[in-house]
């Protein structure tokens, strides 16, 4: 069955373009002239991935994204003539799992479509790969693998697809150090760049969502990397 995407962006020529590109490589497309129409296609159809461009009128990109991070942890990727940093770093923190900016080479998107979906669904956080076992547990963490979804002392906590990916490895090694070359390449699926920024981002996001009162669940190691503290006494 093919993967069906959604594209909702307001220029006409760039969904056409996107479709040609995506259809092509034998996905389903699904366009949105604005946000009313994405949130429409939406609820309507079982989206696999969005590509939401942040200046659409309605509900702007950023809107219909933090509308999908209510209900569902697909990849969303942002589209955007806005270049700066902290565009970026707001598209990430709010969840998207990748940004790109216009101009843009069709090739270069449809590989990003890509590379979403092969680490959301291939790698086992999207339509997850039956486990070996259904849960990892450590003191007051629990972490879903079959339905993705975390819980901190039985409360429910919603994760994007990075951060499922990122929370899997700590939970599986926990009071373990690892690099932000080891958190990129396991969240990301991709190789690390020394001047990216994106896993600061996403711990800095984990541990609003984490985090109550004293208690610090990812702590920093200067020097070295971060690590997941939540073990039995």
């Amino acid at each position: 069955m093919a993967y069906k995407i959604l594209i909702a962006d307001d220029e006409a020529e760039i969904r056409e373009l996107l479709r040609l590109y995506l259809e092509k490589d034998g996905y389903e497309v699904f366009e949105a002239a604005d946000g009313i129409e994405a949130l429409a296609l939406l609820k309507q159809e079982k989206i696999d991935l969005a590509v939401l461009d942040i200046m659409m009128p309605g509900p702007d990109g950023y809107r219909v994204l933090h509308n999908i991070r209510e209900n569902s942890n697909i990849p969303v990727i942002l589209l955007s003539a806005k270049s700066s940093d902290s565009d970026k770093i707001l598209g990430l923190d709010l969840g998207a799992d990748d940004y790109i900016t216009k101009p843009f080479v069709p090739l270069e998107a449809v590989a990003r479509v890509h590379s979403a979906l092969r680490r959301f669904y291939d790698l086992g956080s999207g339509k997850c790969r039956k486990p070996e076992t259904e849960f990892l547990e450590t003191k007051t963490l629990k972490l879903d693998l079959k339905g993705c979804l975390l819980y901190r002392m039985g409360e429910k906590i919603t994760l994007t697809s990075v951060e499922f990916r990122i929370m899997k490895l700590f939970m599986e090694n926990p009071g373990k150090v690892f690099t932000k070359q080891q958190l990129f390449e396991q969240g990301w699926g991709e190789a690390y760049m020394l001047s990216d920024n994106n896993v600061m981002v996403c711990i800095s996001k984990l541990r609003a969502k984490l985090d109550c009162g004293e208690k610090e669940y990812i702590r920093t190691i200067r020097s070295l990397g971060y690590r997941l503290e939540d073990e039995e006494d």
